[in-house]
């Protein structure tokens, strides 16, 4: 699947997510809602409990407003929100 690297400037709270890969154990099946992003975690509301996941250890599947699912790993999504967003992006393909 081929996405626009601007994806990684998007705005993920509010969007539905699910850990496809973790390298810590605790953080896999967790899915939801995010309700809060900080430089390393996201918080997804599961089940009406909130959930830490570790950015850098996982490898997150958002479905976007428009219906599309990517899939990101957290590495590349490390770091403030607002400060993403002036990030320049080498396309990797």
């Amino acid at each position: 699947m081929k996405v626009a690297p601007t994806i990684i400037q998007h705005e993920f709270v509010g969007l539905e997510a699910a850990v496809t890969e973790s390298s810590n154990p605790a953080c896999r099946n967790i899915s939801g809602v995010v309700v809060d992003e900080t430089r390393n975690t996201f918080m997804i509301l599961q089940g009406g409990r909130r959930k830490t996941v570790v950015k850098n250890q996982v490898v997150l599947r958002f479905r976007l407003p428009d219906e599309s699912v990517v899939q990101i790993d957290g590495k590349v999504l490390v770091g403030r929100p607002e400060e993403r967003l002036k990030r320049r992006i080498r396309r990797l393909w």
